[in-house]
């Protein structure tokens, strides 16, 4: 077996170790949380009995009830009788948040209700988010000779471009596919979803979600009665975890080009070899006795074997 192939599997085994930690972050914050938030409700339902039973409301009682409602609401838990059906801690929805969570997305709608929960998020994200950068730096190292130096050797043997226009095509035309499909049409699909959002908003969702910032005032799959709700929450965690690869790999092309047309030399800023090692040294290790073509396969800076920003003369 090649080491392109090897490769490739490590990569896969990793990704499913990535799976498998969120699964296990999932089904711990479900154990954790969910017999608190059903509690938590079931004393807001009695809160709220006791409200209307009363048979002169004056300004105190008035005060303390809205008062622990909107604590209530700040951990997701609602009053209303339609909000109360669906938990914010199944397996679909603490899913959701452990990605939110390692991803350092963190929309916030959904928090941990006990000690312990909020003890074992220090622990999960302190691994998690690493482990989290790891797995997409693995990813956009395997993708980078496809997405960006195959195309930009194309450009130049078969086009005809010269190094600096191939570099400019390739980055203009990477950065209207990820604009096109991470950001327009992911915004049309939420916009047809959720009723509430325009498509403006569903753009800033967008914008929001994937530069990490994660605002919390836009959260897909929290209106009542959403169908598919846990389908729905997984296609989410994806399109998250892919747009996060793509958003890094858009910097990486940007930094390369930035570096082939000068402009870290202007700026005085660090070129893109001599602050990272990645597309020299593969986070994911082959066998000696195929190295060679390992060079080949997972070291596409390699000038001997490779179309790449290193043999383009600046």
């Amino acid at each position: 077996m090649s080491s392109g192939y090897k490769s490739w599997i490590l990569l896969t085994g990793f990704i499913l170790f990535y799976v498998a930690y969120l699964l296990l972050g999932a089904l711990v914050f479900s154990t954790i949380e969910r017999p608190v938030e059903d509690k938590l409700k079931s004393d807001i339902q009695v809160l709220k009995e006791e409200f209307l039973n009363q048979s002169c409301v004056n300004a105190t009682s008035l005060e303390n009830f809205l008062e622990k409602v909107l604590q209530a609401n700040k951990y997701g838990i609602s009053i209303l009788p339609n909000s109360s059906a669906s938990s914010n801690w199944d397996l679909a929805s603490s899913l959701f948040f452990a990605n939110t969570l390692v991803t350092t997305v963190g929309y916030g709608h959904t928090t941990p209700l006990s000690d312990t929960g909020k003890a074992f998020s220090i622990f999960y994200a302190l691994l998690g988010v690493p482990f989290t950068m790891l797995v997409l730096t693995a990813c956009v190292q395997r993708l980078m000779h496809p997405v960006t130096y195959g195309p930009i050797d194309m450009c130049r043997q078969r086009i005809g471009l010269d190094p600096l226009a191939a570099t400019a095509v390739h980055f203009a035309i990477l950065l209207l596919l990820v604009v096109l499909g991470f950001f327009v049409v992911p915004a049309v699909v939420f916009s047809h979803i959720e009723d509430t959002w325009s498509f403006l908003d569903a753009i800033y969702f967008c914008f929001i979600t994937l530069c990490t910032i994660g605002l919390g005032d836009y959260v897909p799959g929290e209106k009542p009665g959403q169908k598919f709700r846990s389908l729905y929450k997984i296609s989410v965690m994806v399109y998250l975890f892919l747009g996060l690869m793509m958003m890094y790999l858009v910097l990486r092309a940007f930094h390369r080009m930035a570096d082939l047309h000068g402009l870290t030399s202007f700026f005085q800023l660090p070129h893109c070899d001599e602050d990272t090692e990645e597309d020299k040294e593969p986070i994911i290790e082959v066998g000696h006795e195929d190295q060679h073509e390992a060079e080949a396969s997972a070291k596409p800076l390699d000038p001997a074997s490779q179309t790449s920003y290193n043999t383009i003369n600046r």
